[in-house]
């Protein structure tokens, strides 16, 4: 690889772009900051009185190599990976745990003989995992917010840990809700002609959608 005093200005930046995973936005920030950084950089050492390629490649030699830059650059982008899938994890759970009984209110097996034990105890289960999920979710925000106070990039362990915890339990409510969903469906046919079930069902599915979408992007971000 190519010392600092050798590369110019985008190839730096092109180096950090294929390095760096998180938010889309966010990182495209972050390359715009440094882009600007960098130039202003170059173009005060060709006030000096050097050549824009002199200038340049002093520029990035100053603000050092990518594994000076890259980790604190990724720190950053992991806790706002992290913000975004608790934010987002939060408001489903949330959704899910206010929302999640109406779906069988007035239903026509609503009044028929209580399902079986096994039924009721994996229903209760869903309810748990989600205040699961929402606390997991209120303490990535805090870490967050936490962090952001004490002007750090991140906190790595605790977020990492945060992370993975969120997200298991996310996939654990997946599974657990897929079996209640085929489990009604199979003790009341009617369940798949039930306006407010089709509704919940494709509300959720759109939740987890986006959900799957921020757990990945936090995982990339994470790795």
């Amino acid at each position: 690889m190519r010392g600092c005093d050798e590369v110019r200005v985008e190839n730096r930046l092109r180096e950090l772009d294929d390095r760096l995973r998180g938010p889309a936005r966010l990182k495209a920030e972050l390359i715009v900051e440094l882009r600007h950084a960098l130039d202003d950089a170059a173009e005060a050492y060709r006030e000096s009185g050097l050549s824009a390629a002199e200038a340049e490649r002093r520029a990035v030699a100053e603000f050092g190599a990518p594994a000076q830059l890259v980790p604190a650059y990724q720190a950053e982008l992991a806790a706002a990976a992290l913000r975004g899938l608790s934010l987002r994890a939060f408001a489903v759970a949330l959704a899910l745990l206010v929302a999640g009984d109406l779906t069988w209110r007035g239903s026509s097996w609503s009044d028929g003989p209580r399902p079986p034990a096994g039924y009721l105890l994996l229903s209760a289960s869903v309810n748990w995992i989600w205040l699961a999920v929402a606390g997991l979710a209120l303490a990535g925000l805090a870490l967050g917010v936490g962090a952001a106070r004490r002007g750090r990039a991140g906190v790595p362990m605790a977020g990492r840990l945060l992370g993975l915890g969120l997200t298991g339990a996310l996939a654990l409510g997946a599974v657990v809700g897929a079996a209640l969903f085929a489990w009604s469906v199979k003790l009341w046919d009617a369940a798949l002609t039930w306006p407010p079930m089709i509704v919940g069902a494709v509300v959720v599915g759109a939740g987890y959608f986006s959900l799957a979408r921020a757990a990945r992007c936090w995982l990339r971000a994470a790795h």
